[in-house]
């Protein structure tokens, strides 16, 4: 019976999907066919079944590619140990899911916050107190509308059963965007640009963040929670960038 409750559910779901698409046609920015799934679109649903997480070397502190699977840390963790324990990183920030990251983040396509989310929601990530998303200045909110890595912090919280905190981490002043930015100027970019407004004593943090490029704004949040006695921070993000 519970079974056949699902599958009606499941084809009711596609029916949903295909009106939708059908209703408001799409092409897909990758193959140019048409979107077929509305949850995606306009990704289409091939487009989108491509998206794999990334099993390749990489530094096991922060995650960033490395060429050499005996390198074990990285450079920059061996000579600035960061205050969070680790990076999980679902893919690398190429391809498709740079693509619905774009799309999410700087095309207003909030629906696809859904199934980004689902994505983080497959990664091993240990038991924790809180979910924290990096937060965006006031400006930054005003700008674009909404905090995309708020969006994804809701999904995560509902799928792991861990409370997420919308007010916990504050971005106290506005700094130019990161893009484009040498990493050393990164660090003088957001140090000191963030505060803590919540009690996270003896708390295990999920720290959540959509992209990771050098590591500059993690490792700014993770050092503000750790000084406010966050007893251990794991930094998990959508997509991580290899340095060059």
């Amino acid at each position: 019976m519970q079974r056949g409750l699902r599958h009606l559910g499941i084809q009711g779901h596609q029916l949903v999907s295909s009106f939708l698409s059908f209703i408001y046609p799409s092409r897909c920015p990758v193959c140019r066919n048409q979107s077929d799934a509305h949850v995606y679109a306009p990704i289409c649903l091939y487009c989108w079944s491509t998206i794999e997480r990334y099993n390749g070397s990489s530094c096991r502190v922060c995650a960033v590619p490395i060429v050499s699977p005996y390198a074990g840390v990285c450079g920059e963790c061996l000579s600035h140990p960061p205050y969070f324990s680790f990076v999980l990183a679902y893919g690398l920030y190429s391809g498709i899911l740079r693509e619905a990251i774009h799309l999410f983040k700087f095309s207003g396509i909030k629906r696809l916050g859904r199934p980004l989310g689902r994505l983080l929601s497959s990664l091993p990530i240990p038991e924790a107190d809180i979910i924290v998303p990096v937060p965006l200045s006031k400006r930054g909110l005003r700008q674009r509308g909404f905090n995309q890595t708020l969006i994804l912090a809701k999904t995560l919280s509902k799928d792991l059963k861990i409370p997420f905190s919308i007010d916990c981490l504050f971005k106290r002043r506005d700094t130019p965007p990161q893009s484009g930015i040498r990493a050393v100027d990164r660090k003088r970019n957001v140090k000191g640009a963030f505060e803590v407004r919540e009690d996270v004593a003896r708390k295990k943090v999920i720290l959540l963040d959509d992209v990771m490029t050098t590591g500059a704004t993690v490792r700014e949040c993770a050092k503000t929670l750790a000084k406010a006695d966050a007893e251990e921070i794991i930094v998990v993000v959508l997509a991580r960038s290899a340095l060059t």
